[in-house]
């Protein structure tokens, strides 16, 4: 039987609860998930790609169908590229919902044979989100109920 192949793509800047309750989900349905840090050319990060890798690989670490990789391209190549039969995302609200349909009608155009998966928040994350994370840092504030502790413990040592 052919492997099950999943991705969970993202900034994750940094990683966030959220993030990876969406990536334990999909570690309960597919053989093998990769956590995929992706870089956006017009998106300005706190963290290097090299951070971000380090601090998700950090918090993924019990699970080991899951690896942490990152990419500069679009998408649906890597889909292709790594066989994957599913797409896995999350989101918290209508916009997000709005958004993520677009990115999946796109990537489903170039790479039918892998489907996009969307996952609504759990309700007590649902205002979770690597923004809030950065807002919270630079204004100091404890960032403990919505990052994992392993995550929390590589941030304070980078920054």
């Amino acid at each position: 039987m052919k492997e099950r192949i999943a991705i969970v793509p993202g900034s994750f800047d940094p990683i966030t609860k959220g993030h990876l309750d969406i990536i334990n989900k999909a570690a309960q349905s597919y053989d093998r998930v990769y956590v995929a840090v992706m870089i956006n050319p017009k998106k300005e990060y706190m963290f290097s790609i090299e951070e971000r890798e380090r601090i998700a690989k950090a918090c993924i670490d019990e699970n080991k169908n899951v690896s942490v990789i990152s990419s500069d391209g679009w998408l649906w190549e890597l889909a292709r590229d790594l066989g994957a039969c599913a797409i896995v995302k999350g989101y918290r609200n209508d916009k997000d919902l709005v958004y993520e349909q677009e990115m999946a009608k796109f990537n489903s155009e170039h790479y039918p044979q892998a489907e996009t998966i969307l996952l609504k928040s759990d309700e007590e994350l649902i205002n979770v989100s690597s923004t809030l994370v950065r807002e919270r840092l630079a204004a100091k504030l404890p960032i403990d109920d919505i990052v994992p502790e392993k995550a929390i413990n590589i941030i304070n040592e980078l920054k």
